[in-house]
């Protein structure tokens, strides 16, 4: 058996702190590895812990949930930690600052058990991404704002296939959508998703949305 997936759970809020930790430790391939009530306590805490996972509530004391992620997960950062922003506010100031901090997945506290639960295992497995429903509706939002950022690496070293690949993604397709518009198998999707992380030097599905509309590869 692998060791269970190990999560840090941050909400300042202690039923809602407790409720979370209490659905993620009775499940058998998850684990909580601590708890904490704000942003500053959870940096410390995972740098401590070691979490693969630290499910992030946004708005807390100290040190809110987006600056939190940005210390543990964003650019530059050295053994960046896996975050899942879950929050009450389904505001999409939220989300875009979470993705843009570095967070790997956005989730509302209201979303059912199996979906949090899915969620920490999506991240945990390095193949992030929001919703495509949420994927199409804030990054197609916000693509203006998205695209004028910091230049980014040449796209070049990507196939015609691969960049009609990351086309799709941007648009918020999942990997069974993907396959049933190109005719091809969930196989060799993951194996041309790989391939464009790779070659892209990204992190994971949701830097790809976003590459892609700072690129304008999507309009």
């Amino acid at each position: 058996m692998s060791a269970p997936i190990r999560v840090l759970v941050c909400d300042d809020q202690i039923l809602i702190r407790t409720g979370l930790a209490t659905i993620i430790d009775a499940q058998p391939d998850l684990e909580v590895v601590g708890e904490c009530g704000d942003g500053r306590a959870a940096v410390d805490l995972a740098r401590r812990s070691h979490p693969d996972v630290v499910v992030m509530d946004v708005r807390m004391p100290v040190l809110d949930g987006i600056e939190a992620t940005r210390q543990l997960a964003g650019v530059g950062v050295a053994n960046p930690v896996k975050v899942l922003v879950v929050t009450t506010f389904n505001l999409d100031e939220y989300v875009y600052g979470a993705l843009r901090a570095g967070a790997s997945g956005f989730l509302l506290k209201d979303a059912p058990p199996a979906q949090l639960l899915n969620g920490i295992r999506t991240v945990a497995s390095g193949a992030a991404l929001l919703a495509p429903e949420v994927t199409r509706q804030l990054v197609g939002r916000y693509a203006a704002r998205i695209r004028p950022a910091e230049s980014t690496p040449d796209d070049g070293p990507l196939t015609p296939r691969e960049l009609e690949v990351l086309r799709l993604i941007a648009n918020g397709l999942s990997n069974g959508e993907i396959a049933t518009a190109l005719v091809i198998s969930q196989e060799t999707v993951k194996t041309y998703v790989s391939r464009i992380l790779t070659k892209l030097d990204l992190r994971d599905r949701v830097q790809a949305v976003i590459y892609a509309y700072r690129r304008g590869l999507v309009t």
